[in-house]
């Protein structure tokens, strides 16, 4: 990046500091947070600048130095060692970024291949990302679920967010977990001790904080529900469960979790923005023959993005060929090893592209 730019993000910086100093800001908390994301961001691209800027400085100063006196050499070397770390580091914070990092997610799990130990499956990784989301603080909630029968889920929904203004919020952590996972294990209701091989989808976007996609009225079909909970037992003694139709693309979103129909009502309508954002994107990505490639829509064992081998305790993401033999911790909610290594190789390809 050019100097002028960089003057541009110093100056962008300056901005911000300013605007957030201002009270009446703060009065409208989706701005602030907007704000305050932004500035997270550029902190490290700002202090960064500085520290080359003084390398550079230094480095100079000693050279002229150690022209005079031999004695300033290796604190002139010392320095000049500094200067390409920094703008390697500088380098790699100018990386373009995903413009949803900071944002809040919807993921859906879905059974499939596998019948109900799918199901149960599709349990387990719920609860895989409840705990996950609990590690880091971050609020989760089921808005609509439907469950099996052995108590495990055919479909659920579940909104994760975070509650600060992280330049890396919930999606720059979960963003590769859409696709198919693959479970290798005795299930529940094999009673020769087999192993079995069945599947379950992961499908995750980005949820708008703002309204971001227009829906018009008329392309809606709202029903009205009864809530139920395990077991199909009424939750609610009134119908204040929605469900809503987009019906040019055929989505459904289902809420029950609020107290009221209008609630629920505003609820999915905000689940189906989010949903018609991720699929105008992913529409936009394939003409462009770029990325959502680990989006996968098909619950097909075929098509896995990563399994969970029980007998062996072992978690594999076939992505980045991660490995490692703590299953049972990963599915209690230690999944930053293998997200760390997604990031990695996503931060490495963006860098090899970049030069």
């Amino acid at each position: 990046m050019d100097s002028s730019s960089l003057r541009g993000l110093l100056d962008e910086y300056a901005e911000l500091e300013k605007q957030l100093a201002d009270p009446a800001v703060h009065a409208d908390q989706n701005r602030a947070r907007k704000l305050g994301r932004r500035y997270a961001e550029l902190t490290p691209v700002v202090k960064t600048i500085g520290e080359l800027d003084a390398a550079r400085g230094d480095l100079a100063a000693a050279k002229e130095l150690a022209a005079e006196d031999p004695a300033f050499a290796g604190e002139a070397q010392e320095i000049a060692g500094r200067v390409p770390v920094l703008e390697a580091r500088l380098t790699e914070l100018l990386l373009p970024r995903d413009p949803y990092d900071g944002s809040d997610v919807v993921m859906e799990i879905k059974s499939g291949e596998g019948g109900e130990e799918s199901a149960l499956f599709a349990g387990d990784l719920l609860r895989m990302y409840l705990r996950y989301a609990e590690r880091h603080g971050w609020k989760a909630e089921v808005l609509d679920a439907v469950d099996s029968d052995l108590g495990g889920y055919k479909d659920v929904t579940v909104s994760i967010k975070s509650k600060g203004t992280e330049t890396d919020g919930v999606w720059s952590r979960l963003k590769f977990e859409g696709g198919v996972h693959r479970v290798q294990r005795v299930p529940a209701t094999e009673s020769q001790g087999r192993i079995h091989t069945s599947a379950a989808g992961v499908l995750i976007y980005p949820e708008p904080e703002e309204v971001e996609v227009e829906i018009d009225p008329n392309d809606l079909r709202i029903d009205v529900f009864r809530s139920s909970g395990p077991g199909g037992q009424s939750v609610n003694t009134t119908d204040s469960a929605v469900r809503v139709t987009h019906l040019p693309t055929g989505i459904v979103v289902s809420c029950q979790n609020e107290k009221s129909q209008i609630q629920n009502r505003a609820r999915a309508i905000q689940v189906l923005q989010a949903r018609l954002q991720a699929l105008a994107e992913e529409e936009a990505a394939s003409k462009a023959a770029d990325a959502r490639r680990s989006q996968v829509r098909t619950v097909d064992r075929s098509e896995r993005v990563r399994t969970y081998n029980f007998p062996e305790n072992r978690i594999s993401d076939h992505r980045v060929n991660f490995k490692a033999y703590n299953l049972d911790q990963v599915l209690d909610g230690e999944l930053d090893a293998v997200l760390d290594a997604l990031a990695t190789a996503d931060r490495e390809e963006r860098l090899a592209a970049a030069g």
